[in-house]
């Protein structure tokens, strides 16, 4: 009984086994390569599988997503014999997984390989300058050559990046001086432009101030001979009006020559009190206003003695 026991254990541990090695679970955007006695079998995707124990062999294990191969950087000969290290990104995709895992030993490798000789001769047709300044192109003739090139490998390359691009040490120091060369340059047209503009802007503000400067001065000059011009009008009209009132007043006041001479004589030495006068001259109106007054006073004492009795 005892060893009756045993065998159905024994089976039933076999066939656990052998339940346990046909279950197959593929995690998702993986693919395993099954091959059948040594050849390919099948591609089994994600998700619950059945394999035959002991007759079924997972040969790849394939990650269906993007892929990024990282290489360290390639050396690398300009067109002008200067030697530059490239560091170099590749992004490749597996398409089909058959082709990956049968028409090359190695695909990273491969593309490592095929990025690192590819790269060589682009760069080799470039010189430095272009080398640096081209980052797009290289990338596009990369992917381009190395697409081709995968395409029977089941690899699509999704992109390729250029990291970094390192000239020698020597050419890193001259390059740094024309650049600072080409900043002092620039800077110093910059301060000519600005010097320029500023003597231009200066030279037409002094311009436009003179202009200024001189409309308003003539325009003052204008209103001042205006101004002037009303005063002396002005001032004329009044001394017409001055004349004018005094005749008006000489009519209506009845005044007689003898007045009149009487007043010259008052104002005679107000004339002659002036400093600048050190040699007075008598005018001839003098002498008729001394007869006025002489012919004055004889009327007045004629008058009296007229007025007079006999017994005066």
């Amino acid at each position: 009984m005892l060893p009756i026991i045993l065998i159905l254990l024994v089976f039933v541990a076999i066939l656990l086994v052998i339940g346990w090695r046909s279950v197959c679970i593929v995690p998702q955007s993986m693919v395993f390569v099954v091959e059948r006695f040594g050849r390919h079998h099948r591609d089994m995707k994600s998700g619950f599988n059945i394999v035959v124990p002991f007759v079924d062999h997972i040969r790849e294990r394939i990650d269906m997503r993007i892929q990024v191969v990282s290489f360290p950087p390639q050396a690398a000969i300009t067109q002008d014999n200067l030697s530059v290290n490239v560091d170099t990104a590749v992004y490749i995709r597996v398409t089909n997984p058959y082709n990956a895992t049968y028409k090359v030993a190695n695909f990273i490798q491969a593309v490592e390989q095929l990025a690192s000789a590819t790269l060589r001769n682009v760069v080799g047709g470039m010189d430095l300058e272009q080398t640096l300044t081209s980052r797009d192109q290289i990338n596009r003739e990369l992917r381009s050559v190395l697409d081709d090139a995968t395409e029977e490998w089941g690899i699509e390359v999704s992109r390729v990046e250029l990291k970094a691009i390192e000239p020698p040490e020597s050419v890193q120091e001259a390059m740094e001086k024309q650049m600072r060369a080409d900043r002092d340059k620039r800077a110093e047209i910059l301060s000519a432009e600005g010097l320029k503009q500023a003597a231009i802007l200066r030279a037409e503000g002094e311009q436009s101030a003179a202009v200024l400067r001189a409309r308003g001065e003539a325009d003052a000059e204008m209103i001042a001979a205006k101004a002037e011009a009303d005063a002396k009008t002005l001032r004329a009209r009044g001394e017409a009006d001055a004349i004018q009132m005094v005749f008006k007043a000489l009519r209506n006041g009845d005044v007689n020559k003898d007045m009149l001479a009487y007043h010259y004589l008052q104002k005679l030495p107000e004339i002659a009190q002036g400093e600048a006068n050190k040699v007075w001259i008598v005018p001839s109106e003098m002498s008729r206003a001394m007869e006025g007054i002489g012919d004055a006073f004889g009327r007045m004492k004629l008058g009296e003695t007229d007025g007079a009795g006999p017994g005066d």
